[in-house]
Formats: structure tokens, C-alpha cells, sequence
């Protein structure tokens, strides 16, 4: 037999594989999550638990349209962590609780999440958002027409833009950081603490802000009211300070780089266990896991 004979029979009893087989990688995960049970009550409860969150902390909220009382502001603060700790306590074994879109931009950042959960997430919580302001709306008081929208006060856009974004990054700072599954010292409440997070953030921007610190919040007053006046401010904000977070944590102050690459398949895949299209565990799909 000719060399070239040998070589050529030899070739065709190698295993062929697809030139670019990542796209169908891809697709194929997308599509695990888009037909997933699990996937979709997280959606769910992302939607209800903003939806409530709105509820309970624009109420308390909207007492008062200035906030000149400091004891409102002590009050109003209170109202927004307890809810946020309330409802994260709740609904957290089902969707994480982000109930902000800055977390979950943080959580996406930090590679915990996929894309696609991502973009999911922030519009369930808009449309809570939105869905909550118009009940406020409708049945508050006679005697007031505020809505809990937030307004700089005394500072400009850009100062209203670092502030937002120093009191979204504590917060996020403080979900990664509790929820990071590598700590073995965390024996507290992560809610709790989540929520006592919340009520400093707004203890100290909103009297310059209105504390935005969520972009979901920001915008459901917004809508309703058909107010977007500097509404950039708490979207620029909040969504720089989440991934600043995120990436500070991740990389400089508790890096991971001995699973990067892993860390990376969850933007598309989502954590390992996430997502069967039966509501079961799924083997196939990756998790940041404890080092």
C-alpha cells in the first residue's frame, strides 16, 4: 500500500468534530434556560418580590414630599432594608432576591448568572416596579401627590452620580461578599445583613438623591408620573457602583482566578444545578464552586 494510501485511510478513522461547534454550545443553553420550570419561577419571583418591595417602602415613602423631617428619613430607610431583608429571607432559595437590576448586573459581572437570566431579571423587576407604583398610585392619600419619586436636592447630576454610585457599590459589595460561597466565617443572616446594607445606603444619600440605589425603584414613580427628569442619574449610578463591585471584589479584594474559565461558561450556561428543563439538577452546567 502507497503512503499516501496509509495516510488518507488513517485520517478518516479520526473522530470529525464541527469547525465552530461554540454557537450551538451556546444556543443549546439558552435555550435549557427559556424551557426551564426553575427558570421561570425565579422570573416569577423577581416580578412579586419587586412588586411588594415597592409597595411597602413607595408607601412609607410617600408621607412626607421633602424629607425635611430627619425622623422621616430614619423611618423611610428602615421601611426600604426591612422590606429588602423581608423579601430576600423569602424568596432567595428561588431567585436570589436581587430585586434590583444594579445587583444583578453586579451578579453578571461576577460571572454568577447568564446573560439571559440577566436581561430576564431586569425587566421582571421593572415591570414590578411599574406594576406596584400604579397601586400606590391609586390608593394613596388625598392629601398628598407624591409618589416616592426620587429628585437631586441641592447637588448636580454628576455629584448625584457619584453618590449613587458609592451607595450601590457598598450594597453590592455586601451581597457578593455574604453570598460568596467560598467563606466558611459567615454565620449571620445574609438577608439581614443585605438589608441593613439598604437602610445605610439610603441613611446617607437620601437627603442629596432621594437614594435611588436601584434603578427599578427609580423608574416605577418615574413612569407613572411621567417624570424623567435626570432619571439617567440613577440608572448611570447605581449600574456603574454594582459592577465596580463586583469586579473590585472579584479580582482584587477575594480574586478567583484559579476558576476563570469555568466562571465564564455561566454567563451562557447559568450555575450547575439551574435550570433542567424538568425542574431537575442538571449536571451538564457550571457553577462557581468553593475553592
Amino acid at each position: 500500500m502507497q503512503p499516501v494510501a496509509v495516510v488518507c485511510e488513517y485520517t478518516h478513522t479520526l473522530p470529525r468534530t464541527s469547525s465552530n461547534p461554540q454557537p450551538d454550545a451556546h444556543a443549546a443553553a439558552s435555550m435549557r434556560e427559556f424551557k426551564s420550570k426553575d427558570f421561570w419561577r425565579a422570573v416569577l419571583a423577581e416580578l412579586v418580590g419587586m412588586t411588594l418591595f415597592i409597595f411597602l417602602s413607595i408607601s412609607t415613602a410617600i408621607g412626607n414630599t421633602n424629607n425635611a423631617n430627619p425622623d422621616q428619613e430614619v423611618k423611610v430607610s428602615l421601611a426600604f432594608g426591612l422590606a429588602i431583608a423581608t423579601l430576600a429571607q423569602s424568596l432567595g432559595h428561588i431567585s436570589g432576591a436581587h430585586l434590583n437590576p444594579a445587583v444583578t448586573l453586579g451578579m453578571l459581572a461576577s460571572c454568577q448568572i447568564s446573560v439571559f437570566k440577566a436581561v430576564m431579571y431586569i425587566v421582571a423587576q421593572m415591570l414590578g416596579s411599574a406594576l406596584a407604583s400604579g397601586i400606590v398610585y391609586g390608593t394613596r392619600p388625598s392629601t398628598t401627590d407624591a409618589l416616592g419619586l426620587n429628585a437631586l436636592s441641592g447637588v448636580t447630576p454628576s455629584q448625584g452620580v457619584g453618590i449613587e454610585l458609592l451607595a450601590t457599590f457598598q450594597l453590592v459589595l455586601c451581597v457578593i461578599a455574604v453570598t460568596d460561597k467560598r467563606r466558611r466565617d459567615v454565620t449571620g443572616s445574609a438577608p439581614l445583613a443585605i438589608g441593613l446594607s439598604v437602610c445605610l445606603g439610603h441613611l446617607a444619600a437620601i437627603s442629596y438623591t432621594g437614594c435611588g440605589i436601584n434603578p427599578a425603584r427609580s423608574f416605577g414613580p418615574a413612569l407613572i408620573l411621567n417624570n424623567f427628569t435626570d432619571h439617567w442619574v440613577y440608572w448611570v449610578g447605581p449600574m456603574c457602583g454594582g459592577v465596580a463591585a463586583a469586579l473590585i471584589y472579584d479580582f482584587l479584594l477575594s480574586p478567583k482566578f484559579d476558576d476563570f474559565p469555568e466562571r465564564m461558561k455561566v454567563l451562557v450556561s447559568g450555575p450547575v444545578g439551574d435550570y433542567d428543563v424538568n425542574g431537575g439538577n442538571d449536571s451538564t452546567t457550571v457553577e462557581m464552586t468553593s475553592k
